[in-house]
């Protein structure tokens, strides 16, 4: 299980959140595993049934009004009941002030409690999106992807078969590179795919025989992006007289990655074959799918009844002699 600890979160997010320590240590018995957050009011107020202690928990106003309004003999009982569990940190937001009793029990657990300027809500959902990145399945696929018409094309196949070369010639027709050879896959919330290249890797493309080239240095920063939406996987293989290839397109093929479902296009691979013009005809069918248009079932639609119109019409024409 990916984790993180908070003291890595604290230093990478002090200065976005504005953080403040009260507790005086980042140490604590338990890492951060989840992107979910908690609001410990109930918990605080006695409640305790399904607690969700392995999340951060947030302390906002109405928490704080609720501790406030308790004696300090009472407070420190209910901050005993809470840090009983084991808790990665506490956050409060608005810059609240905290009972000192909360902060005592706190240390004596060895739970940090942070503290942000920024209101509750607001709050929690940057902190959401933040952990959402961090906690996000992910992989790495060996393939090219490129930005083609706004719809962000995936080329795999095997080594060498000129995946970075087609990534090269769309560049140079004023797409825009995303990451070559070595693509770092993450699931987001809304089951999505987002693709992106290593820090090293960024911008750069592997050409056999002319070796590694910068491609924004080469064609300027608007042929490049830092990430993009995977939409398409592009399938290129070696052409085999045995294989079925599709030669209407009536049935989509797709495959999954990160049990996320994505159009899946294969193009055989043969002398001479434009596979640059290829791609950016498969971004645009894409598009117009999107929009509603299916090509092929329209084509195969309108071929049904001009053969139902003729079967209709032949007798007549059969059994006409005049």
């Amino acid at each position: 299980m990916h984790a993180m600890t908070v003291a890595r979160f604290f230093e990478e997010k002090q200065k976005d959140f504005e953080l403040e320590l009260l507790t005086g240590s980042l140490e604590s018995k338990r890492e951060i595993t989840v992107s979910d957050i908690n609001r410990p009011g109930l918990a605080f107020a006695g409640f305790l049934e399904n607690f969700l202690d392995e999340r951060i928990q947030i302390l906002g106003q109405t928490e704080i009004l609720y501790m406030n309004s308790l004696s300090v003999e009472r407070l420190r009982a209910a901050t005993e009941r809470v840090m009983q569990f084991v808790l990665p940190c506490i956050i409060v937001s608005k810059r609240l002030e905290v009972p000192e009793v909360v902060l005592e029990v706190a240390r004596s657990h060895s739970v940090p409690v942070l503290r942000t300027p920024m209101s509750t809500t607001p709050f929690i959902r940057e902190l959401q999106a933040h952990l959402d990145i961090v906690f996000a399945p992910r992989a790495v696929i060996h393939g090219s992807l490129v930005d083609v018409y706004g719809v962000g094309l995936l080329f795999t196949g095997r080594s060498s078969i000129g995946k970075s070369e087609c990534a090269l010639d769309l560049v140079e027709r004023g797409h825009r590179l995303v990451a070559d050879d070595v693509v770092t896959v993450t699931k987001r919330h809304g089951n999505f795919l987002i693709g992106t290249s290593s820090e090293i890797l960024r911008h750069r493309i592997e050409i056999r025989g002319l070796g590694i080239i910068d491609v924004r240095s080469i064609f300027g920063i608007r042929s490049v992006r830092i990430q993009k939406r995977i939409e398409v996987e592009v399938r290129l293989q070696d052409w085999s007289e045995a294989e079925d290839y599709e030669r209407i397109g009536l049935e989509d093929s797709f495959t999954k990655m990160l049990d996320v479902e994505i159009p899946m296009v294969t193009v055989p691979i043969v002398p001479g074959k434009n596979i640059t013009v290829i791609s950016e005809v498969i971004a645009l069918n894409h598009l117009v799918k999107i929009y509603g248009y299916h090509p092929a079932r329209d084509f195969n639609e309108k071929l049904m009844q001009e053969m139902h119109r003729k079967k209709l019409s032949d007798p007549h024409v059969r059994d006409d002699w005049e």
